[in-house]
């Protein structure tokens, strides 16, 4: 079993920044993507950035490029979102999920809450 834990989230200025932090514990596997995805209060749930093992392949949201950055610390089964220049619009509930090599992310984080007050 895998568990994703994050961490990070919390109230922001517009403007501001905050990192989320995503620790994996349980199964290593040789192949992941590990993906940070967040919902607002009656949207869908948007994929924001990934990350490959190895880090050679990122994605981000055209909503977050240029603002967020996604990095990993493989020693520490732990990766990050970088979080700059928050606009309201990123309030959400943030999840970090990992794809473990099927194509689809089976494992979630809890989620952590991003508010950012204008």
């Amino acid at each position: 079993q895998v568990q994703l834990v994050e961490s990070g989230g919390g109230l922001v200025q517009a403007g501001g920044s905050l990192r989320l932090s995503c620790a994996a514990s349980g199964r290593t596997f040789t192949s992941w993507v590990m993906g940070w995805f967040r919902q607002a209060p009656g949207k869908e749930r948007e994929k924001v950035a990934s990350i490959s093992r190895s880090g050679v392949n990122t994605y981000y949201a055209d909503s977050v490029k240029g603002r967020f950055s996604i990095s990993r610390d493989s020693a520490r089964n732990t990766v990050y979102l970088q979080m700059n220049n928050l606009k309201p619009e990123d309030t959400a509930v943030y999840y970090c999920a990992l794809d473990a090599g099927a194509g689809r992310y089976d494992y979630w984080g809890q989620g952590t809450q991003v508010t950012v007050s204008s």
